[in-house]
C-alpha cells in the first residue's frame, strides 16, 4: 500500500475540462502552473467556449497570485484544432459530470489516465446574494481546486 504522505510523481501533461471553460477549468489551470511551475505542461478547455472567463474566478484566484486575467475560453474542439490532441495529454482531470462524460467519450481509445474531481459550481450564487457572497461561493470552488492538486501531487514545488 502506498505512503498517504508520499505525494504522486507529477504527470508530464495535464488538461483540465469543464462546461464552458470559463469557471473551474481555468482556475485549476492557474492554480496547477503557480504550485508547480515548469514541472508540467497544463491546459485546460471545455465542451463549450462560448462564455469569457468569469470576473469572479478572476478575481479569487488574484486573492492567492494566480493570474487569468489573460486566459482565452476554449472548448475540446477548437483545442484540437490548435494541434492539442486530448490523446497527448498524460492525463485529464474532469471538474463536472458533463466534461467526464465527453472527456470519456472522446479519449474511449487512449490509454491515458482521467480523473474525476467533482468541484462545487460557484457561478450558481445568486445575483441578489451580493458581491461578497458571490465571491464567497468562489472561493469554495477556488479551495476545493488547491485541496485535490495538493492531496495528489503534494504541496507547492
Amino acid at each position: 500500500m502506498a505512503d498517504p504522505d508520499q505525494k504522486q510523481v507529477l504527470p508530464q501533461s495535464v488538461l483540465f475540462c469543464c462546461d464552458q471553460n470559463a469557471v473551474r477549468s481555468p482556475m485549476a489551470e492557474g492554480i496547477m502552473k503557480k504550485f508547480y511551475g515548469q514541472d508540467v505542461y497544463v491546459q485546460s478547455a471545455g465542451i463549450r467556449s462560448d462564455l469569457e472567463i468569469d470576473g469572479f474566478a478572476i478575481a479569487v484566484c488574484s486573492e492567492i497570485g494566480v493570474e487569468l486575467d489573460r486566459h482565452r475560453t476554449r472548448s475540446f474542439e477548437e483545442m484540437e484544432k490548435l494541434g492539442d490532441e486530448l490523446s497527448s495529454f498524460d492525463m485529464v482531470v474532469a471538474l463536472t459530470p458533463a466534461s467526464r462524460s465527453q472527456a470519456e467519450e472522446l479519449t474511449r481509445f487512449d490509454h491515458l489516465e482521467l480523473e474525476y474531481w467533482p468541484v462545487t459550481d460557484p457561478s450558481g450564487a445568486q445575483a441578489g446574494d451580493g458581491r461578497e457572497a458571490k465571491l464567497a461561493a468562489y472561493r469554495v470552488a477556488r479551495d476545493e481546486i488547491v485541496t485535490y492538486l495538493q492531496g495528489r501531487w503534494g504541496p507547492p514545488s
